[in-house]
């Protein structure tokens, strides 16, 4: 079963993992000097945060599979939305090895597909040949890349 996944950037780790976990009233699966996951059942989801890029807010959003057949089948879905696809194939993330990829919405909010291999002891090391040289040092090169090669087509509005 898939997992929706939610990447946050924070300014203070220790006072955001006091609030979510306060929020969620769980403490999180994973805590690292620069990163914070929770595997939350109900509802499913994958919640991560992070002071590792540029300013407080939503990185990305995603959806977590459990295994090889579902991260096949959101490719094929993200390759028929029509959208600039990044595919990263295996890489390191977020304390984790996975293998993913990448699509943005028309609006330029990143997607990241993925699946888990097994943990990391490092933030993130892109291995996308297309990524930027600078995307090594932060988690989750996709939405950089794809940013850089993405053309945003829909219109911006100025109010909600």
């Amino acid at each position: 079963m898939k997992r929706f996944h939610v990447h946050l950037h924070v300014d203070d780790l220790s006072k955001s993992i006091a609030f979510y976990s306060h929020l969620f009233a769980a403490e999180p699966a994973r805590v690292e000097r620069d990163y914070a996951k929770w595997m939350l059942e109900d509802p499913r989801v994958n919640f991560a945060i992070s002071t590792v890029g540029h300013g407080a807010g939503i990185d990305h959003l995603g959806i977590q599979a459990d295994d090889e057949s579902e991260l096949a089948e959101l490719k094929v879905r993200a390759q028929a939305a029509d959208q600039t696809l990044l595919d990263e194939g295996e890489t390191v993330c977020c304390y984790a090895k996975s293998e993913k990829h990448w699509v943005t919405d028309p609006q330029g909010i990143a997607w990241e597909h993925y699946r888990t291999l097994e943990a990391a002891v490092v933030y993130g090391q892109s291995r996308a040949a297309d990524a930027p040289a600078d995307a090594a040092s932060a988690c989750c090169a996709g939405p950089v890349a794809l940013k850089a090669i993405s053309v945003v087509t829909a219109p911006r509005k100025t109010c909600c």
